[in-house]
């Protein structure tokens, strides 16, 4: 096996012919044999005991060589574009030229390559990193946070439904008299004041009393993914069955004793504004890496395969559907309910995934220039780090993760950090703007570093159909 020329035949892209000698071609042909003559009928012979002269005379020479060819061209391939000294950013498209046992086989192999990168300068930027702190607002909007997550939920009886009660109700919806498919459920929790159903719904069941039925009038957004209940009034029967409410636990000792590893609130108090400095010291470093970056990608020239920001989204939309499967949903039921179409779906990607792809690029280039090596210890670090996180040994992960693609994640983090150890870097404090809530247990964050690109996605779609549909930002990326 063997190249024999490697052409470039427009911008990334290449033809490779690639040829394999008559031997292992006829080796491949043997085996292909052997594979599938037990699925060959020839009369006069028991199935599977015909002779392979007898088969090829019978259903033609070249019946085994698309097999043979299939077994072959994988690594036949693999090493022509070691040797071409390329880089394939898509599959290729193959042609067989030529084929015979006298000759072997050859075939052409048309493959997008990734494309030649130019840089501007990436030593010396100037980046301005903000320097934030944290307030006792903060804290206490953490405070906050664990103690709705500790508290404990008991039945009101004594009085109407507040703002903030969770209802038990039965509901039931109807369009001019009829009642409408998914407008109806029993025994059905809802907050009251969340926002969770369309407008008007749930402020006419405040004032209610249990065991109490109702009548209450809604009009569906006009923007609502039922197309038949779009703007449309409807009248709901409201069953009040029962009243809940959150009680939130006193903030003292006890408190700090339960939910944390500290004996006094203080000290909770202090762990928690430790870790939220923490989580806001990595938004502005990550915050400077981005800057420089930004300004590294904004000088390269580089024309990129249209197929390279395809693969990226791919990648995207695929790890949105996985973290939708986590919540027991799918990216079908997702975009029913957000009303999109695939394609739609997919263009909510684009600016991120070609930022993703031009950021690699560049930095893959500046590992290039600057030679960076990753070492045996550095790939063992990664590997025990990676092991760390997922909570697994660190030999499994080995298994999962492929060691070539692992160095080349580190190297390109070599890269970032060596662009910002030689930049110019001044520190200013932040705005009341940028100085907003930092929630640290439940804000999502960011890392420009390659291994972590993605930021994390949360989807959330009610099912019900009297719920909202909710299109947030968010839920795309």
């Amino acid at each position: 096996m063997g190249l024999n020329s490697a052409n470039k035949i427009e911008t990334n892209k290449y033809e490779l012919e690639i040829s394999v000698d008559k031997d292992k071609f006829a080796e491949a042909v043997d085996k292909a044999f052997k594979k599938n003559a037990k699925r060959i009928n020839v009369p006069g012979f028991r199935r599977g005991k015909a002779p392979r002269s007898v088969i090829e005379k019978l259903y033609g020479e070249g019946i085994f060589y698309e097999d043979a060819v299939n077994s072959l061209y994988s690594k036949a391939y693999e090493e022509a574009v070691k040797e071409a000294g390329i880089e394939p950013v898509d599959r290729a498209d193959i042609e067989v030229v030529d084929i015979s046992k006298e000759k072997g086989v050859t075939f052409k192999a048309k493959v997008t390559v990734k494309p030649d990168v130019e840089l501007g300068e990436y030593k010396g930027l100037k980046a301005v990193k903000k320097v934030y702190t944290v307030s006792d607002d903060e804290v206490n909007h953490e405070l906050e946070h664990v103690r709705e997550r500790n508290a404990r939920i008991i039945t009101v009886e004594d009085r109407a439904a507040q703002k903030g009660d969770i209802a038990v109700i039965d509901y039931e919806g109807f369009l001019d008299g009829k009642p409408f498919k998914g407008g109806k459920a029993e025994k059905q929790e809802l907050e009251l004041g969340s926002g969770t159903f369309i407008p008007g719904f749930e402020d006419q069941i405040i004032g209610h009393k249990i065991g109490e039925n109702f009548e209450i009038n809604v009009t569906f957004p006009e923007n609502y993914h039922s197309k038949e209940l779009a703007g449309k009034p409807a009248v709901f029967k409201i069953v009040l069955h029962e009243l809940k409410v959150r009680e939130l636990p006193e903030l003292d000792d006890e408190f700090a004793k339960d939910v944390s590893e500290f004996d006094t609130l203080d000290e909770y108090k202090a762990d928690i504004k430790k870790r939220i400095q923490e989580a806001k010291d990595k938004r502005s470093e990550t915050e400077v890496e981005d800057a420089l970056v930004e300004q590294i990608i904004g000088s390269m020239k580089a024309e990129i395969p249209e197929v390279m920001f395809e693969r990226a989204i791919d990648n995207m939309v695929n790890d949105f559907n996985y973290r939708l499967q986590m919540q027991g949903m799918n990216l079908k039921t997702y975009l029913h309910y957000a009303g999109m179409e695939m394609d739609e779906f997919r263009k909510t990607f684009r600016e991120q995934a070609e930022r993703q792809v031009k950021m690699r690029l560049a930095l893959e280039k500046i590992v290039a220039n600057e030679k960076f090596e990753v070492t045996d210890e550095d790939l063992d670090a990664e590997y025990k780090k990676l092991a760390g996180q997922y909570g697994i040994d660190a030999e499994k992960i080995k298994n999962i993760i492929n060691a070539d693609d692992l160095k080349k994640d580190i190297a390109v983090n070599k890269a970032i950090d060596f662009v910002r150890d030689n930049a110019v870097i001044t520190e200013e404090a932040a705005t009341e703007e940028t100085h907003k809530h930092d929630d640290s247990e439940s804000k999502d964050k960011k890392d420009s570093k390659v291994t972590k690109a993605s930021k994390d996605s949360k989807a959330k779609t009610e099912k019900k159909t009297t719920r909202k549909t909710k299109k947030d930002s968010s839920d795309k990326e």
